[in-house]
């Protein structure tokens, strides 16, 4: 298996400065891009992020990205009104497919995307990125433009934590990483496997179930493994990604549902117990505090009638 993940790296890990804009715009042809933004209270980051994909990838001289558009999961700051007026299409998630009531969670909302994009490749970037450079979008739709044979690309990068470099991704080293080494060893060349920045081809995406929580990234990832094969997989290094960081408490309920995520596709039997309890310090000791773990999946879009009259209209 060693082997295996050696050669994978040798033939599908690439720089961003493997396919300069020029290559990959050669290639695009009648390829349409969608780029998606899952936000959630981020006025202070989605505005920079959209107004560099529009400068940068979207005008005349360099038509990359067709489609830009922010999902807003119920922002109750200024999210939807800053990315509006950096030139998104702005989307409430409560506003797609209303016969099925949204619940919270990123997974939800990438899901949903796929009902109100129409690009052949899809690309997906937190919306909480600080200093973001548009080889986030260049470097991992690159592959899927000028590689018929890839079909799911995964950004990798350096992470840190405040000011100490390689500090960050918390939960890819204590929880994903062994997971992925352990059950889903294939996976074990991919540097950044919970990382938000990834894009692949709709024809995939349709076909794959969404967890709706924290465990989307690491479910689609095992997923596509199974669906179309390793080769069909890649990564692209594009530099430094700066983002805000999450609280101890936040990471573990991350955590249990990557772990939850993990135990269903090597199961898919019942979960043993679908909460985590935490605890905080109050006025009589430490007292318990219990959240529900992500336990919902959405089905493959292409099984939603919806999706299908739309794809036939």
């Amino acid at each position: 298996m060693l082997e295996e993940v050696e050669r994978w790296l040798g033939r599908r890990s690439w720089s961003v400065a493997d396919r300069p804009l020029e290559r990959i715009l050669a290639a695009k042809r009648n390829t349409k891009v969608s780029v998606v933004l899952p936000a959630l209270n981020e006025e202070a980051t989605v505005g920079d992020i959209v107004a560099v994909i529009r400068r940068e990838l979207m005008s005349e001289a360099v038509p990359l990205v067709d489609e830009l558009v922010v999902i807003d999961s119920g922002s109750t700051d200024r999210t939807a009104e800053v990315a509006a007026a950096a030139g998104a299409r702005v989307v409430a998630r409560d506003a797609i497919l209303p016969r099925i009531p949204a619940v919270p969670g990123k997974g939800e909302v990438l899901w949903r995307s796929l009902m109100v994009t129409s690009g052949d490749v899809v690309c997906f970037v937190d919306a909480d990125l600080r200093d973001f450079s548009a080889d986030f979008v260049s470097g991992i739709v690159g592959p899927l433009l000028t590689d018929p044979d890839i079909d799911f690309v995964k950004a990798m990068y350096d992470r840190p934590f405040g000011d100490t470099p390689g500090q960050g991704g918390r939960v890819t080293e204590l929880v994903a990483r062994p997971l992925l080494n352990l059950h889903w060893p294939q996976l074990a060349g991919f540097v950044q496997p919970l990382g938000g920045e990834y894009a692949a081809r709709r024809s995939l995406l349709e076909r794959l179930p969404f967890p709706v929580g924290y465990g989307v990234e690491l479910g689609l990832l095992v997923d596509a493994l199974h669906t179309v094969g390793l080769d069909a997989l890649a990564q692209v290094d594009v530099g430094v990604r700066k983002h805000r960081h999450q609280d101890g408490r936040a990471l573990g309920r991350m955590a249990a549902a990557i772990y939850r995520t993990a135990q269903l596709r090597l199961s898919r039997g019942h979960l043993v117990r679908p909460w985590l309890t935490q605890f905080e310090r109050g006025e009589k000791g430490f007292e318990p505090r219990t959240y529900a773990v992500d336990t919902e999946e959405r089905p493959p879009m292409a099984e939603i009638v919806e999706y299908a009259r739309r794809r036939v209209a």
